[in-house]
């Protein structure tokens, strides 16, 4: 019993048995060859194969006559007007419809854009007055922060200009203190009558111990003043 193979244009098929070979998808041209030809043939030239491609003749159906149906007129007219221009018409309304709808859309479209954009610059006109706002008041706080700092500052300078001139009178009165109990001092180391020795020393040992306390009253008021006219040289 021959194998044959087939060849479909890229590749080889088989080996298939005769029986097996009418299943395939064979036609006229399809190449095939069995062990014993020379070359690869096409099928109709293969004895054995003829027989795949033989014409069989359809079998003759017998028809039968129907009735004659009488034509039904079609009506040429709808709603009273030609059917082209029915259409015609039609396709105008559509047309309008579609170009009136198309225009209400991109009416609502410009309302809707419209209205975002009034919103916007609404937002943005409200962000700049609270930032002027803002502004306004930090501007305001500073005015105010300044202010009180100057009455601070000029009370400071009042306060102390006060102080400076109590001690530019202290100190007058304690220099002349000073001096007159110094003149008292030489006084008493020169007076000699109605008193003892120890009386003398008792009364200028007194009146040092005076001269040492005016004196040291005169250095505290002194560096107090040369403190307070710092301090107003730090004031603004």
């Amino acid at each position: 019993m021959r194998s044959y193979y087939i060849n479909n244009g890229k590749e080889n098929g088989g080996p298939f048995i005769l029986e097996e070979l009418k299943k395939q998808d064979l036609n006229k041209a399809s190449l095939v060859w069995y062990q014993g030809m020379n070359e690869w043939k096409n099928a109709q030239d293969i004895e054995e194969l003829k027989t795949f491609f033989a014409v069989v003749p359809p079998t003759i159906k017998r028809s039968i006559p129907s009735p004659e149906i009488e034509p039904i007129k079609k009506s040429t007219t709808i709603l009273g007007l030609k059917k082209s221009h029915f259409f015609l018409t039609l396709l105008f309304l559509s047309i309008f419809a579609a170009v009136l709808v198309l225009n209400v859309i991109q009416n609502n479209k410009r309302s809707e854009l419209d209205l975002k954009n009034k919103q916007t610059e609404f937002s943005n006109e409200k962000i700049t007055l609270e930032q002027n706002e803002f502004n306004e008041q930090r501007i305001q706080d500073e005015i105010k922060k300044r202010i009180a700092l100057e009455n601070n500052n000029l009370r400071r300078r009042d306060s102390i200009n006060s102080r400076i001139t109590e001690i530019k009178a202290l100190l007058i009165d304690n220099k002349n203190q000073f001096e007159n109990t110094q003149k008292d001092f030489t006084d008493a180391e020169k007076f000699t009558f109605f008193r003892s020795e120890n009386e003398k020393l008792e009364e200028m040992s007194l009146l040092q111990n005076d001269l040492q306390n005016i004196k040291s009253q005169i250095s505290q008021l002194q560096n107090e003043s040369d403190r307070l006219y710092l301090q107003l040289e730090t004031i603004h």
